[in-house]
């Protein structure tokens, strides 16, 4: 069997992965639009977090399988389309996670100033098409709208100490932007209460014990949250005892010392939780192009727990920040005509990763069940849907006696359309390089952030 997976992340390489150790017979070529593999492992995953990139290792074994190939900068819906690849496989699988953002549908928010967490995010890991991005760092308050692990990432980054971001594999330029950052206060806002944020545990504690920075929890935020917590999950459990217990901490001797540290810190930094707002207007300055402040309803919430929903009170408040950042959520985009797409819920439509209407055509990842979970979460699913292709395998669904060309043909559709795809050899030609510019830096890599660069580099 012949099957072809669209997208080298987490999604892609998984669906790969379990293809390969099931059947010993079968060949996997993974395409990818940029020339380096990998996706929201490089591009999402924070800097400060390199145990979360191990998987690369993985990833990397299944890449140098000899029933597996690479071919990046090959962008499957223009330079190849899926029914051109579905006459080449015996199966497809689109992997190609969540390329959007979810706007906020709200007044003011392309203002200058004002940016999606998903750029932000590509701006400081180095995603080609967040380079130019240039954020204003200029303000001293910064407003992320998300309670999610996202949020929290961008507001550490914008809270670190220069020292502990240096020795990370953050992009050379967003490092210089940084060290002139005039931002030393971070509000995280989100539309519900403490018991709906999404962020885990891990990363609220990372940011509560990030030197130089306090954290600020306004106590009435918690009243009576004890009770309500009693039969609630463990995980929400010790995630909200967390937060209350940071909201309630009286300044003790530990902290006294650590605030004298702060003090003569030229800045003291401070990050905080507001709850129950939801944006309803980015304010202009009066030139009327940049942000200067947010308007917010005051929610009240109706229903309990995950279900709970944010509803206006009438009542309204103004925060001022010259730097807005919307952390509400990534989102999939449809890729091809020929695919089936919900627009409403942002994903393929299918069956345990068999895309509906479509035989041989099936979906993994983000773009299978919308942009939710971890690395793990991504790869339980990936095994779901490659399940679904052995089985068909199996069953005959998919016919394997027909003879598939699969790369071969693509090469030829290629060729004729000028474009070029680089090999995991490439790849790690491009790795190697990165690692030798951050050696010299004291950096586990120094990202090339330009496509053309990387392309010259392998002598395309």
């Amino acid at each position: 069997p012949r099957v072809c997976v669209v997208g080298s992340g987490p999604a892609g390489f998984y669906t790969a992965q379990h293809i390969l150790k099931h059947h010993g017979g079968a060949r996997v070529d993974i395409y990818e639009k940029l020339p380096v593999p990998f996706g929201l492992v490089r591009f999402g995953v924070a800097p400060d977090h390199p145990e979360v990139k191990n998987v690369i290792n993985a990833f990397t074994q299944t890449a140098r399988s000899e029933r597996c190939a690479y071919y990046g900068n090959v962008t499957v819906g223009r330079d190849v389309t899926v029914a051109e690849l579905l006459q080449a496989y015996h199966a497809v699988v689109l992997s190609y996670g969540a390329e959007g953002n979810r706007v906020l549908g709200i007044p003011g928010e392309n203002l200058s100033g004002v940016y999606s967490a998903r750029a932000f995010v590509g701006w400081y890991n180095g995603l080609p098409e967040n380079q130019d991005l240039k954020p204003d760092l200029s303000c001293e308050t910064a407003l992320i709208l998300g309670h999610g692990n996202v949020a929290l990432d961008i507001a550490r980054i914008l809270l670190s100490p220069l020292h502990l971001l240096r020795k990370t594999d953050i992009t050379d330029g967003s490092l210089a932007a940084l060290a002139c950052s005039k931002v030393k206060r971070v509000w995280l806002v989100g539309r519900r209460g403490p018991l709906q944020v999404a962020f885990t545990i891990k990363e609220l504690r990372e940011m509560i014990n990030l030197p130089g920075a306090r954290p600020v929890l306004n106590p009435a935020d918690f009243t009576g949250l004890e009770n309500a917590i009693k039969d609630a999950p463990r995980p929400r459990k010790r995630l909200t005892e967390l937060m209350i217990k940071t909201a309630l901490e009286k300044p003790g001797e530990k902290t006294m010392e650590v605030q004298a540290v702060v003090a003569q810190a030229a800045v003291p930094r401070e990050w905080g939780l507001k709850f129950q707002r939801s944006p309803q207007e980015v304010l202009p300055t009066t030139d009327g192009r940049r942000a200067r402040g947010v308007r917010m309803a005051l929610t009240r919430l109706e229903g309990s727990g995950d279900s709970a929903k944010a509803i206006p009170t009438g009542d309204v408040e103004e925060l001022e920040c010259g730097l807005v950042l919307s952390s509400i959520g990534y989102r999939s985009l449809p890729l091809d005509p020929a695919v089936p797409f919900d627009t409403q819920r942002g994903i393929i439509p299918n069956s345990s990763g068999r895309v509906e209407g479509v035989p041989g055509l099936y979906c993994s990842g983000w773009v299978k069940r919308g942009p939710t979970g971890v690395i793990i979460t991504t790869m339980n699913d990936s095994f779901d849907t490659a399940q679904s292709v052995l089985e068909d395998l199996q069953a005959g669904v998919l016919d394997v006696s027909a003879s598939r060309e699969s790369f071969g043909a693509v090469e030829s559709i290629l060729r004729s359309r000028g474009v070029r795809p680089v090999s995991f050899s490439d790849w790690e030609k491009i790795d190697a390089a990165e690692v030798a510019r951050g050696k010299a830096a004291g950096k586990p890599r120094e990202k090339i952030v330009d496509p053309q660069e990387m392309l010259q580099l392998i002598g395309h």
